[in-house]
């Protein structure tokens, strides 16, 4: 018997598993449509973030709808700033600072952010 005869073909069996996670994968909810509830009123300016780790809508005119949201993510986002405080000592104004520098990061382009001082800034 030949080596090649000897050795198993592997390639079908990785091509059937990657079809198996690509069907997977697009059978799954998109993330970001749940994960990121703000996107699209921070790409309308509606809403803002804040040096503090902080939402806040930016427009008077909001929908009522925008500012229920900003203010039932705040409360989540307290509540994620009042664990991490108590699991390291630290100020829970200190933790929503660094958490702040993570959203500004990774929020979208057009995105604003109210700085310590008072300023707007786009991002």
């Amino acid at each position: 018997m030949s080596k090649a005869t000897q050795s198993f073909d592997r390639r079908p069996l990785i091509a059937a598993l990657f079809l198996a996670l690509a069907a997977l994968l697009f059978t799954l909810p998109p993330v970001t449509a749940q994960a990121r509830p703000l996107d699209a009123p921070r790409a309308s300016g509606q809403v803002g973030e804040r040096f503090d780790g902080y939402a806040m809508v930016r427009s008077g005119s909001a929908p009522a709808s925008v500012k229920k949201l900003v203010t039932q993510t705040n409360a989540q986002r307290r509540a994620v700033y009042q664990k991490r405080a108590k699991e390291t000592g630290a100020p829970v104004a200190d933790i929503g600072k660094i958490y702040a520098k993570q959203i500004m990061e990774s929020a979208p382009k057009g995105t604003w952010f109210l700085t310590q001082g008072g300023k707007w800034i786009k991002r």
